[in-house]
């Protein structure tokens, strides 16, 4: 009985990964066609409707609960808060029983991982240090996974699935990193009260994983009255989302696990709706007749050297150091060129680094910077990863 309940949760994690390698590179090309639309519609002469049509006020009325806000608040805030519970739910299957599972399999993707968030916030701090904004160091940290997946996926079977497997646990531990970072350092005030009070719904979470229960409408319900508390202290409402993640259970059943059944089903939702929706309320940028030289602040380098350069230095030179220390070994049928491909297409920032951005800034001006300066320094970084690797992977076919 042990030996199939083993045997089932292993397939159920292979049909998982699959299925969420598969999505990326269609998601991807959606977001690109996203963030196009979106680009166009902002500087037609349809430009202040379509601006403003994202700040219309909706509202949420439930009994005595109210909440208020813009569309694009809402999506933000609200929508995205699921796009964060299914990132909960990545990085929980993979610390359960994915690659970072055990230490001599998490090493190298951690080690890249750290690299990858470590030199890029430093090479933002050399061009912002001291300044007002010096806040934004979190913004080059991220890697938006959809999108680096979605690359890699264009290449098709001449990459091995063991660099497929490397990348998606650095974004992991990457989107891991980003958590704490919003959840540390972009909460702005806090209010006691509130904070207690989501105590409550975060301990039923905790007792109904403890007994085992396997209704994740259960979950969901409790989960619901999580966010409005987090939203009210002034936690950014989406960590509500990865505390959810973490409380659902694994294991322990003898038919699909509650974890990777609403992973399942949150992928098509979370893909194919919330993140283009996320793309088309961020990406609404109007190009003003100076956006060249907005390309030339510190803040701007500070974003572009981090992600274009900072990713792959970090990347590349941590694995580096795993591999010479010999903590971690070269992943099977890979090479260093296609380490570094890697490490390029690991800068594209895009969705984290937009919402780090405007969670970092208070100024219009300052996030319109960052926005424009994420999207132009992930075009570039996508394009030398897709490149390095090709050449690397006909090299060795």
């Amino acid at each position: 009985m042990v030996r199939k309940r083993i045997l089932r949760t292993g397939t159920l994690f292979t049909e998982a990964f699959t299925e969420f390698i598969q999505n990326q590179r269609a998601v991807g090309i959606l977001l690109i066609l996203c963030t196009a639309t979106s680009l166009l519609l902002a500087n037609s002469v349809y430009s202040d409707s379509y601006v403003h049509f994202w700040h219309k006020e909706i509202s949420l009325i439930i009994s005595d609960f109210q909440i208020q806000m813009g569309l694009g608040h809402f999506i933000n805030d609200a929508l995205m808060a699921v796009f964060f519970l299914l990132v909960g739910l990545e990085i929980k299957r993979e610390l359960l029983e994915g690659e970072l599972s055990s230490l001599k399999r998490a090493t190298l993707p951690l080690a890249a991982a750290l690299g990858g968030m470590l030199v890029p916030a430093g090479i933002y701090m050399l061009f912002n240090a001291g300044t007002e904004t010096q806040s934004g160091w979190g913004i080059p940290m991220a890697t938006d996974i959809a999108f680096a997946i979605g690359i890699l996926s264009l290449l098709g079977n001449r990459v091995p699935v063991s660099l497929k497997i490397l990348l998606t646990a650095l974004a992991v531990v990457d989107d891991l990193g980003a958590v704490l970072v919003i959840a540390l350092f972009y909460t702005k005030s806090i209010s006691t009260y509130y904070l207690m009070l989501a105590a409550v719904p975060l301990v039923i979470l905790i007792i109904l994983n403890r007994f085992r229960v396997k209704y994740i409408t259960l979950y969901l319900l409790v989960g619901v009255v999580l966010w409005y508390f987090v939203y009210k202290s002034g936690i950014h409402a989406t960590i509500a989302g990865v505390l959810l993640a973490l409380t659902l259970p694994l294991r322990g059943f003898e038919k699909k696990s509650p974890l990777l059944s609403l992973e399942h089903a949150l992928h098509t939702p979370v893909n194919f709706l919330i993140m283009p929706l996320f793309a088309l309320a961020n990406t609404a940028i109007v190009l003003g007749s100076g956006f060249i030289e907005t390309l030339q602040t510190s803040e701007s380098l500070g974003i572009a050297f981090g992600l274009i350069l900072g990713k792959p230095i970090g990347i590349f030179s941590f694995i580096l150091i795993a591999l010479y220390t010999k903590v971690s070994r070269l992943p099977h049928g890979t090479n260093l060129k296609q380490l570094l491909g890697v490490g390029f297409i690991a800068g594209i920032g895009f969705t984290m680094s937009i919402f780090i951005g405007m969670l970092a800034f208070d100024s219009p001006d300052h996030i319109y910077n960052a926005k424009l300066a994420i999207l132009s320094s992930s075009l570039v970084a996508g394009i030398i990863g897709f490149f390095l690797l090709k050449c690397a992977t006909n090299a060795t076919t």
